[in-house]
């Protein structure tokens, strides 16, 4: 049985690591250099950092703070943000990053799926989605949960597998910063069809919401930013539990 991952993520604005509700009220955390190097010591199996204003912005993420902290991990690090073609691939991974995280860029071009797959191999390529209920369905919403599209968030976790993914990042806007648990039901239909690794993203308030998550859903790990970042959760703490219940973990 493969190791349940554990990783936190680093929501960056401005240079600064930020924490929200919803995707929203965005409050100012700490420095992602700090952090980032506090996450590679104590335990953390890899770490994500997104650049969240990118995308809406029209800009490109921003290198220096990315180099800043590529230099001071030793866990794999996956970037996102602003990622809409090959010469963005190109910069982040030139920039410290192990895997590129898309979001907005493949909705507006899916072809960019399997073209940096094709270029860069499936295992650096991973598929993040933004995913709230609209009238009873899950849709996909780009640059940073702002806009809502009309794609069925199912078919497109199974799109970007068959075109490449390597790995889904699956984020809920609905339970995003709520600390009430992940959403079970969203990643229950979305691990139903497909094959990849999922990394299940929104609600960790607690241990007990990472022992459901991996007892109750098929996913290979769990993220979380402000239950670690405001140390309301230790990472060897967590690891501890969740071997005792029986959950495969790396200590």
């Amino acid at each position: 049985m493969l190791a349940k991952r554990i990783i936190p993520c680093l929501d960056v604005k401005n240079g600064r690591v930020v924490k929200g509700k919803n995707f929203e009220g965005l409050k100012d955390v700490d420095d992602p250099v700090k952090l980032a190097a506090y996450y590679s010591e104590c335990g953390a199996d890899e770490l994500v950092f997104y650049d969240i204003t990118a995308s809406a912005e029209g800009r490109r993420l921003f290198s220096d703070v990315l180099k800043s902290v590529a230099e001071n991990v030793f866990i794999p690090l996956t970037v996102g943000g602003g990622i809409n073609d090959l010469n963005d691939f190109e910069r982040v991974l030139n920039s410290g990053a192990d895997k590129v995280s898309v979001n907005s860029g493949a909705i507006k071009t899916p072809s960019l799926i399997s073209r940096a797959a094709k270029k860069y191999g499936n295992q650096c390529v991973v598929l993040s989605m933004d995913v709230k209920r609209v009238g009873g369905q899950f849709k996909v919403y780009s640059q940073g949960g702002r806009i809502r599209t009309d794609i069925d968030a199912v078919e497109w976790a199974k799109f970007g597998g068959d075109n490449g993914a390597g790995e889904l990042v699956v984020n809920s806007i609905d339970t995003d910063g709520v600390k009430r648990g992940f959403d079970i039901e969203m990643l229950k239909a979305i691990c139903s069809q497909v094959s990849i690794p999922v990394v299940a993203s929104g609600g960790a308030g607690g241990i007990s919401h990472f022992i459901d998550l991996f007892n109750g859903v098929n996913v290979d790990a769990g993220l979380g930013a402000s239950i670690f970042h405001y140390g309301e959760t230790k990472i060897n703490d967590l690891k501890k539990a969740l071997k005792g219940a029986g959950i495969e973990v790396r200590l």
